[in-house]
């Protein structure tokens, strides 16, 4: 099986990080029922240090901005992110889903995964699991989590 820290990252997500999971868990148990379902211990350390960098990340209060500047992409991002995930950032920054800072960290999380391209369906992931760890963003999660597992989502255009 080829597995990726996003496969592991979404186990984990699925399976733990939801609000009927039981909250008190270390990541030694973590690790442990991550191998029990057949992950590596690479990827699982691999997807751990993803996790931690998401939250060392996280903005201090009121330091988020409302109107952030235009987003130009370059290099390794214009090869890692397609025109609909670029497109579908901009959409949810422009909708009050994301600011700027958020949309960096998405940024950021969406470069940190060991993929050579993301698609749409991946950079969904990443924003619901950027937004999760948010203090503050709950509304946006919800609309978020509402777009990932509706039969027919919102056009981005």
């Amino acid at each position: 099986m080829k597995e990726s820290i996003l496969d592991v990252l979404l186990y984990l997500f699925e399976h733990y990080f939801t609000e009927d999971a039981d909250p008190v868990r270390d990541r030694d148990s973590l690790q442990n029922g991550l191998i029990q379902a057949g992950f590596s211990p690479a990827e699982i350390n691999k997807a751990f240090d993803w996790l931690d960098a998401l939250a060392e990340q996280r903005p201090t209060a009121g330091a988020a901005r409302a109107d952030g500047p235009t987003r130009v992409y370059h290099g390794p991002e214009l090869e890692k992110l397609d025109v609909d995930c670029r497109g579908f950032l901009l959409f949810l920054e422009q909708h009050g889903i994301l600011d700027a800072d958020q949309r960096e960290l998405v940024l950021d999380r969406a470069m940190a995964l060991d993929q050579d391209e993301l698609d749409l369906d991946d950079l969904k992931w990443v924003v619901l699991m950027v937004l999760f760890n948010q203090p503050g963003s709950e509304a946006a999660y919800a609309w978020m989590e509402t777009q990932m597992f509706a039969d027919e989502p919102e056009p981005v255009h």
